[in-house]
Order: structure tokens, then C-alpha cells, then sequence
């Protein structure tokens, strides 16, 4: 077993182990995929001061997002098909986030469904909806995100429409994956996950098959998805699903200064700046660049979060640097969970939260909430001007 440091070593782990059209879903973005690049790149850019001399005894990564304690200002993202990367994925990675002590986000397009997390991760987990046109079909999601007692609830705006992503396109994604003699061919050299899946009942979309009439099976549940995702989704549905929901409501994809300002109006808890991971608008600004204007015009009124590019617990320093009171690791988790398992989300946790924790350090902070833009270098950080 090779020893594993980064989240870089777990992504090689990952892309041996999983079968390429679920390794490609999680690790690509729209059309040229620069928004996607750009996530990464333009946190390498910004540059951090070294202090020393400083008494850096009772370091502590401890933080809150919606008021909810945390080991460390890290959450894990909502990912699609979460239990395609390796068996059972959702219940594994939300048992690692529960462990470790940061808060996991059950997307509506997962595997395993709410009341099977729910079972064996225990309460508290975030539940991500998408709305789609089916409005009786929302209704009872959010009734079952209570009943599971999920302590928030992240509603994506910026996936009415599908962005157009190649890799997804040419490897005919679909889960359970198509038995095509590519398919067959690149599964049968992933034993391990070939195991685990034959293992598992879990092989479709838990929150929506048996859950909609007219959808039993993967051939039917593909077209009502297809025909589902709600483009007249305006702020008007927002105030309705806080409504109904009635607990802390947090919205994902934020990335203008505008929509920003009717995230605070909506009554919202907190805001995520994102780009959906560059798998939608391509060309469009980086989360990181995106974070400062953000910030700097609602950041007193709402929580503000980021997700995108983190890879690093560097990276979180960098963004709370900047105002985010919260990330967000989306395929840094599934780069861990594909190569691993478990053991794999636990160590993309870990990697961060030391990275975390020694920045810190070498910064002259020993506490999250003193964390701010006086650890960066001036000129190499976006400034939302």
C-alpha cells in the first residue's frame, strides 16, 4: 500500500480503482473545463506570510457553521452518484464526517437514500435538494429530510439545466452502469469495486426510485430526470421551500454580488459561493476570485461559504482568509471514498484538517475566528474590487 499524504496520492488511488465512467463524473467539468482548472489554479496563487516567535500552544481548528459546532470549518459537499464511486459511498462518507466531526451533505441524485443514511450515519447530516417540476415530489423530500432530523437544509440553484459535460457524454454515464462491452471490459479490472457493488443493494437513486410514480427502474427513473429539473426556478420557490421546511436553509451557488444580495432578502441562513465545481457555466470566475465581492456586500448579514478547488487544508486557511466562514470538499472526499472506502473519506479529513492546523501555525494564528486576510501576502489575493 502506498503511503498516502495528499489528496492528490488518494486521487491516483481512486482513478485505478473506480471504473472510469463514475472516476470521469466526479472528475471533470463542462465543455473546456477551465472554470474547473481555475478552481484549483487561482488558490495557488494566493500566497500566505510566515510568522514566527509566536506562542503556537492550544492550536484549535474548532469553528461553527449555521451554529453548528464543527472540528474544523469543513463540510462535505453533496456529490451526485456518491454510492457509484464505491459501495454504499453515502453511508461511509457521512459515518467518516460524523466521526470526525464536520457536517455531510446527502444529495437529492444519491445512491443510498435519506432514511438509509439516516440509519446508519444517525441524525444531523445536511440533506441537498434540487427542485424539480414534480412539486408533490419536493414536498415529501423535505418531509423526509425532517423526519431523518437533518440540521440543514442546502438547496442548488444553479442546476435548472444540465451543464454539457464531455466525459459524461462519450463514456455513456448512467447508474447501474450499461452493460456495453467497454464497460465490461473496464470494470472487470476494478475487483474491489466490482465486490463491493455485487455486495449492495444500493445501485440506484435511493431518493427517487419507489418514491415516484411511474418510476420503478433505471430506464424510466433516466427520463423522468431528464424531464424533471425545474428551469422556472426563481426566489418566489426559494421563500416557499423555507417555508415548508422550516429549519436552517442554506443556498449553493451563489457566484454574483446581486444574487447574493436576494440570497439575504430570501431569509436564507447562509450562502455558498460556487460554481457547481466548474460543471456548469464554463467560463465562468473561479469560487475563490468570486469570494471577496461576495463577502465584502453580504458577509454581516449572511453566513458566507465557498466550495470549489479545495484540495488542501491550505486552501481552507485561504478562503476563511477571505471571509468564508465554511467549505465545502466535494471531490476531495470522493477521491478518498473511491480509493479507499471509509478509511479513504477519514484520511481526506485528516490530510486537511493537518494541513489546516500547521498553516495555521506557521501564520501566527492559533484560533479559526482570528484567521483573516493579514495571513496573506498583499497583491496575490482577489479583493472583490
Amino acid at each position: 500500500m502506498p503511503v498516502i499524504t495528499t489528496i492528490e496520492d488518494l486521487r491516483v488511488l481512486a482513478q485505478k480503482r473506480v471504473p472510469r465512467m463514475f472516476y470521469d463524473y466526479a472528475d471533470s467539468g463542462s465543455w473546456t473545463e477551465s472554470t474547473y482548472r481555475a478552481n484549483e489554479s487561482d488558490f495557488q496563487k494566493i500566497k500566505l506570510r510566515q510568522r514566527v516567535a509566536v506562542n503556537m500552544e492550544n492550536r484549535s481548528t474548532a469553528s461553527t457553521m449555521v451554529g453548528q459546532a464543527v472540528a474544523m470549518p469543513v463540510a462535505i459537499a453533496p456529490t451526485g452518484l456518491t454510492g457509484m464511486q464505491h459501495a454504499d459511498g453515502e453511508i461511509l462518507a457521512a459515518r467518516a464526517a460524523k466521526k470526525f466531526g464536520v457536517p455531510f451533505t446527502l444529495s437529492t441524485m444519491s445512491i443510498c437514500s435519506i432514511e438509509d443514511v439516516a440509519q446508519h450515519a444517525g441524525e444531523g447530516f445536511w440533506f441537498q435538494l434540487y427542485v424539480m417540476k414534480d412539486t408533490g415530489f419536493i414536498e415529501r423530500l423535505i418531509d423526509r429530510a425532517k423526519a431523518a432530523n437533518c440540521g440543514a437544509l442546502v438547496l442548488t440553484l444553479d442546476l435548472q439545466i444540465l451543464g454539457q459535460r464531455h466525459k459524461d457524454l462519450k463514456n455513456g454515464l448512467s447508474a447501474p452502469p450499461k452493460l456495453t462491452l467497454a464497460n465490461l471490459i473496464n470494470i472487470a479490472t476494478k475487483p474491489r469495486w466490482a465486490m463491493g457493488m455485487l455486495g449492495t443493494p444500493r445501485r440506484q437513486f435511493g431518493n427517487i426510485v419507489g418514491h415516484v410514480s411511474g418510476v420503478a427502474d433505471m430506464s424510466s427513473l433516466s427520463s423522468w430526470t431528464a424531464s424533471q429539473f425545474d428551469p422556472g426556478l426563481n426566489w418566489g420557490d426559494v421563500e416557499w421551500i423555507k417555508k415548508r421546511w422550516g429549519g436552517k436553509l442554506i443556498l449553493k451557488g451563489i457566484q454574483d454580488v446581486d444574487d447574493a444580495r436576494l440570497a439575504v432578502q430570501s431569509g436564507a441562513d447562509a450562502l455558498i459561493v460556487s460554481n457547481h465545481g466548474g460543471r456548469q457555466l464554463d467560463g465562468a470566475q473561479s469560487s475563490i476570485e468570486a469570494l471577496p465581492a461576495i463577502v465584502d456586500a453580504v458577509g454581516q448579514q449572511i453566513e458566507v461559504h465557498m466550495d470549489g478547488g479545495i484540495r488542501s487544508g491550505q486552501d481552507v486557511v485561504k478562503a476563511c482568509a477571505l471571509g468564508a466562514k465554511g467549505v465545502y470538499i466535494g471531490r476531495s472526499m470522493l477521491y478518498g471514498l473511491g480509493a479507499m472506502g471509509e478509511a479513504g473519506v477519514t484520511k481526506a479529513l485528516e490530510i486537511i484538517h493537518k494541513e489546516l492546523d500547521l498553516t495555521m501555525a506557521f501564520c501566527g494564528r492559533t484560533q479559526m475566528d482570528t484567521v483573516d486576510k493579514s495571513i496573506l501576502l498583499p497583491g496575490t489575493f482577489p479583493t472583490g474590487h
